[in-house]
């Protein structure tokens, strides 16, 4: 449900032309300095954003805040500074370097991308939402993101920060997420031909600088005239959400050994599901009963100690054990890191997390 416009406020169709004007001239001015980006003021004097930047930037921000995602985009494009790089790139040298960002599956999306733009594409992104929306793990997005800032199509562009402060412009009162589709529309009324590519970014930058969730400083914002929701007082209170559901929490074992000459026991998870490809300790499953054997037959010592994790649809706890295997065991699961080879930060958090209690039991030190 949308509140009615206050009195003397233009309606979506009167103000679209008129609001992106405003709002780009406050962009030209206080757009925030990111790496992926090409600012204003080089964008007009014709300098062609990357779309290889444009979507590995995308793909990371996804549930994931720019603070975060900077020295990962730093060292993937000093790695693999092409598509092509990255296509060619080692599955595991990936997934290595994307440890610690979560949502792994966006890491094998990004691989089979990258690599069905150079088999398929001859290593150019297609220049289309549609086109874009044919490669894997380009949902609508994240295509209609890159269309608009790698290419300048009139695509509307709506992310979290965007929901906010469409919510905010129109005062819509109809709770997240079912009003998602109505803030789609109402953010589509005020998408510019000129310069949409800008306009995307500058919607953004709003609602992560001026239109924050708490706090939001309307007295700088260069909507604040026509904002309805600033008008009526709500503007702090906007958008409402649906009560969440309480997170169940699951159970699980993890399983933490090395030799006598240092090596340590890992296994990769299977491509598909939580943690898929990347390389971590053996553990039971996780659930209300984790049942699942030991990797190896050993003298297992429980530390005591629990791994607590939470994923986005419930939370994790682990109880660690550890041991110390004879040389020349051979594990039913897993394979041997040496430990010149092995490095803790590969790991993917929650298994980050198990090493940095199990390394200081009693007989794991080197």
């Amino acid at each position: 449900m949308r509140d009615g416009s206050p009195d003397g406020a233009s309606g979506p169709a009167e103000i679209g032309t008129a609001g992106a004007d405003a709002l780009l001239a406050w962009y030209d001015r206080h757009a925030r300095v990111l790496p992926w980006r090409v600012s204003p003021a080089d964008r007009a004097a014709g300098v062609r954003p990357d779309p290889y930047r444009v979507w590995l930037s995308e793909v990371m921000l996804q549930q994931t805040t720019v603070a975060a995602v900077r020295d990962y985009f730093h060292r993937f494009t000093a790695r693999w500074p092409t598509v092509g790089d990255l296509a060619a790139a080692d599955d595991g040298a990936v997934m290595a370097e994307w440890a610690g960002l979560g949502y792994y599956a966006r890491a094998r999306n990004l691989l089979a991308c990258a690599r069905a733009v150079a088999r398929d594409h001859g290593g150019r992104f297609p220049d289309t939402a549609p086109g874009l929306r044919t490669l894997p793990g380009i949902g609508p997005y994240t295509a209609a993101a890159i269309a608009s800032i790698a290419f300048d199509r009139a695509e509307t562009v709506v992310d979290g920060n965007v929901e906010r402060v469409m919510a905010r412009r129109f005062a819509v009162l109809t709770p997240l997420p079912q009003a998602k589709t109505e803030l789609t529309r109402l953010a589509a009324t005020l998408t510019p031909q000129d310069r949409p590519g800008d306009y995307a970014q500058a919607v953004m930058d709003l609602g992560a600088t001026i239109c924050t969730p708490r706090n939001p400083a309307c007295g700088i914002c260069p909507w604040s005239a026509p904002c309805a929701a600033r008008a009526q007082g709500i503007a702090a209170d906007l958008p409402r959400k649906a009560p969440k559901a309480a997170k169940p929490t699951r159970h699980g074992t993890v399983w933490v050994a090395r030799t006598a000459d240092g090596a340590w026991l890992l296994e990769r998870r299977p491509d598909r599901g939580l943690l898929g490809g990347m390389l971590g300790w053996p553990t039971t499953d996780w659930s209300d009963a984790p049942a699942g054997a030991p990797p190896a037959a050993a003298d297992w010592h429980d530390t005591g100690a629990e791994v607590r994790h939470t994923f986005t649809h419930f939370d994790l706890c682990l109880r660690v054990l550890v041991a110390r295997l004879p040389a020349g065991t051979t594990p039913a699961r897993g394979r041997f890191i040496p430990a010149t080879d092995f490095q803790p930060a590969s790991l993917p958090t929650v298994m980050r997390k198990a090493f940095d209690l199990a390394r200081t039991a009693p007989g794991m030190a080197p």
